[in-house]
């Protein structure tokens, strides 16, 4: 029709014209009896109808399946879009699944492939049962008492297992690495999940090769709303492995947008799960440590330079975004990966800003914090703290090399000044007794000679994203490099 109106939901889940105008303005409705429920909410027609007034421009149509509306391009969403809405109505759908369904025969493979969150059996069975330590030789090894795979990341994994034996024989897909770990990633792929590639072009990621029916997974970190909504357009059947950590902290910077304040979003504004974040928040700025926070704050205190902070910030803030009228009122979200500490930090630092710019009585006009730490994180920092006050020579760090949060744990060695080599999998480890290791800030390095003679004390810790299989692997590899023994190839 040309013209729209609005729809409004009642307790028991009916439709009724909630601009009774409109309604009777529009020729096809003119006979309703509007006293009556005239739809069932669940009814698709219904689903089609906008709850918001919508574009009737030529340029625009109407393809707003469960209320979304976009226009003749695909994923592009019209100024009145509401996440949120989006969100829950895709929920509901019945090619929508976000449900661990405990497949045996998936779980089965998962450890029989080295991939579930526990190596049954293996070293690192036999470290927790040893009080996370173990001798051999001259090696000591002690274990983080909170280490590798989390509850998030195991829930992902499992997801996609199980994904790809009920949909067996479908074309699927997944949107990014469903975690960051080089040998889940390949098991994927080895499955025929192919990854949904950005085009050498632009850069953007190329959605061609996803049609009707297909299958197509969300990472743990998950994806953004303009993708969800692309995928509902094409009508596939979506797998949501989004860890509930990260949606919660989707949840926070709907609030933020609600109550009209900005959302400070620390993080990396090019990492999967910020992106996802950033297209859930209204204005929004993306802050990454703690020296582009007092940046931040001296210009809400002091003023400054309009055009170099949209130059310093151009790709970690929201379109039309005016540092002299948006950050009046903020509220602090994170990356679920971050340092806790950082984000603690600039909580405070924030607030103090608010206090000191609009009075100590005002700040909470001004500033607002929702807990989004991830316990995960949390608990993985804390143990690697713990492992430095047991002074070991040195740590090895096992973890995805795109990994944000084991970049933090090896950032946490470093800040201590312990030797530590991040590794992302067994072939880092050598046969010739170098290693091949990644710093905190991302500089590949290669070390001769690294394990040294006589007797070594070895902290040892992983990713969120890492397998125990994946850590054994390599334990096995340093014990024969310091045994002088055959090197074992990883399985």
């Amino acid at each position: 029709p040309a013209k729209y109106y609005f729809i409004r939901e009642n307790r028991k889940g009916f439709c009724y014209p909630g601009n009774m105008a409109s309604v009777l303005a529009a020729s096809e409705f003119s006979k309703i009896n509007v006293s009556a429920p005239i739809l069932s909410y669940q009814n698709s027609w219904v689903n089609r109808i906008c709850t918001r007034s919508v574009n009737t421009s030529k340029s625009a149509k109407t393809k707003s399946k469960r209320g979304v509306q976009c226009h003749a391009e695909e994923g592009e969403e019209s100024p009145n879009f509401d996440p949120r809405t989006f969100r829950r109505s895709l929920s509901k759908s019945d090619k929508y699944n976000r449900r661990v369904s405990g497949d045996e025969e998936a779980i089965a493979a998962m450890s029989e492939q080295g991939i579930a969150a526990t190596s049954k059996g293996g070293l690192i069975s036999l470290m927790k049962e040893q009080e996370f330590k173990h001798k051999r030789g001259d090696i000591e090894l002690e274990l983080a008492n909170s280490y590798g795979f989390c509850w998030g990341v195991e829930r992902a994994v499992q997801m996609a297992y199980e994904a790809r034996s009920q949909y067996a024989g479908e074309d699927m897909h997944i949107t990014n690495e469903i975690i960051h770990n080089p040998s889940v990633n390949k098991k994927l792929e080895e499955m025929k999940i192919k990854l949904i590639e950005p085009t050498a072009a632009n850069g953007e990621k190329d959605f061609s090769g996803v049609k009707k029916g297909d299958v197509v997974i969300l990472p743990a970190f998950g994806a953004s709303v303009q993708e969800m909504q692309l995928l509902d357009e094409r009508e596939v059947n979506i797998v949501d492995t989004t860890c509930p950590w990260v949606s919660k902290v989707w949840n926070a910077v709907d609030t933020h947008k609600r109550k009209n304040y900005t959302s400070v979003i620390h993080g990396k504004y090019d990492h999967e799960e910020t992106i996802a974040t950033a297209s859930f928040a209204a204005i929004y700025i993306i802050i990454k440590n703690l020296d582009e926070l007092a940046y931040v704050q001296n210009y809400m205190l002091n003023g400054g330079d309009k055009t170099e902070f949209l130059s310093k910030f151009s790709k970690a803030i929201s379109a039309g975004f005016d540092p002299d009228k948006d950050l009046e009122a903020v509220g602090l979200a994170n990356q679920t990966t971050m340092l806790k500490g950082d984000t603690e930090a600039m909580g405070k630092g924030l607030q103090q800003t608010m206090m000191q710019k609009y009075g100590v009585e005002n700040v909470n006009e001004h500033f607002m914090v929702l807990d989004t730490i991830c316990d995960a994180t949390q608990e993985r920092q804390d143990a690697m703290y713990q492992l430095v006050d047991s002074n070991p020579d040195m740590f090895l760090v096992v973890g995805g090399w795109n990994s944000s949060n084991t970049s933090h744990l090896q950032e946490i060695a470093e800040l201590k000044g312990i030797e530590s080599f991040w590794v992302n999998e067994p072939s880092c480890i050598r046969e010739d007794g170098s290693i091949q290791w990644l710093t905190s800030w991302g500089e590949l390095k290669e070390t001769e000679n690294w394990l040294p003679e006589g007797p070594v004390k070895i902290a040892v810790t992983s990713g969120a994203s890492t397998p125990d299989k994946v850590v054994e692997d390599i334990l096995d590899r340093v014990f024969a490099v310091k045994e002088g023994k055959e090197m074992p190839v990883a399985v």
